[in-house]
């Protein structure tokens, strides 16, 4: 299991953030390409969108309420680098989808994660590599192998290459801000670094996706989509993600974070219709065994 190096209270407070976070991710992939159907927006457009609407309502929400934004120069540059983070996960992990197709690109990047996470740890001596933490690792990986599946054939080997680069250079991004996002900065709490950093992030997203062809389709279904995704899986998820990070170990957070094919692949069955065969249904076993083994070991450490 990957067992933290953490006091109790910082495994068992954390935890429950981070199942929420996974489970709204889970719901984004459904709401995103709803949104993309409906509002013709490309998948750049989509991961801009997300940003904007959901750290704009953020901002509004702080704006209204009177909550303090930091002023301090090591809070905004946390909400800075959180920002830039985003932009390049979501740039990178959309690249890697148009060159190898959502399983591998999904596969690799979100598989990815969790190693990075925890060889980051072991190197900087935060966590041990003990056989059980390979071994519940490994178990993940292999559910979320199964699960998602890979392309059968149809990619050439340049496309392949090119895609598993990006790919993986959006499970650095992603696990780089969550090993940021785990020290946390006096004085920053999770709605101003999510509201302004994600703001800021749409900003730096919006001239690749104007250049890619930005479109958007206004109907009352694609407005009601668009705030949905903005407003769950992008601003309430990521906050608690954040706000998770700051009493469980990095390590956890990443792996707690593959709930999201999980959670999205069931939504995929029962509102989209879409079958789910042998080998993803073992997938679906091993990676839920695999995170409650987590779960329970990070709540009696």
């Amino acid at each position: 299991m990957l067992v933290s190096e953490y006091p109790r209270t910082r495994a068992a407070n954390g935890l429950p953030y981070l199942i929420v976070a996974g489970f709204l991710w889970g719901a984004g992939g459904l709401t995103g390409t709803l949104l993309a159907r409906e509002g013709g927006l490309s998948p750049l457009g989509v991961a801009a969108g997300r940003l904007g609407v959901g750290g704009l309502l953020l901002v509004a929400f702080l704006v209204v309420t009177r909550q303090k934004f930091p002023r301090g120069r090591a809070a905004w540059t946390r909400i800075v680098v959180l920002g830039l983070l985003a932009a390049e996960f979501q740039a990178t992990y959309f690249a890697a989808v148009a060159r190898t197709g959502v399983s591998l690109a999904t596969l690799l990047t979100i598989g990815a994660s969790p190693v990075l996470v925890l060889l980051a740890e072991a190197v900087t001596g935060r966590r041990r590599l003990t056989p059980k933490v390979v071994a519940t690792a490994v178990l993940a990986l292999a559910g979320l192998g199964l699960l998602v599946g890979v392309p059968a054939d149809g990619l050439d080997l340049g496309r392949m290459l090119t895609g598993g680069g990006f790919a993986l250079l959006a499970a650095t991004g992603f696990a780089t801000m969550t090993l940021v996002a785990a020290r946390p900065v006096e004085g920053l709490d999770e709605l101003v670094s999510t509201g302004v950093g994600f703001t800021l992030g749409a900003i730096a997203l919006a001239p690749l996706a104007v250049a890619g062809g930005l479109s958007f389709t206004v109907t009352p279904a694609s407005i009601a989509l668009l705030l949905a995704l903005g407003v769950g899986p992008t601003a309430l998820g990521y906050a608690a993600y954040f706000r998770g990070l700051r009493t469980s170990a990095a390590g956890t957070a990443a792996l707690m974070a593959l709930l999201e094919p999980l959670v999205g692949t069931a939504l995929a069955v029962l509102i989209l219709g879409e079958r789910l065969g042998a080998a993803g249904w073992v997938g679906a076993v091993l990676l839920i065994v695999a995170l409650g083994l987590e779960s329970r070991s990070s709540a009696v450490k």
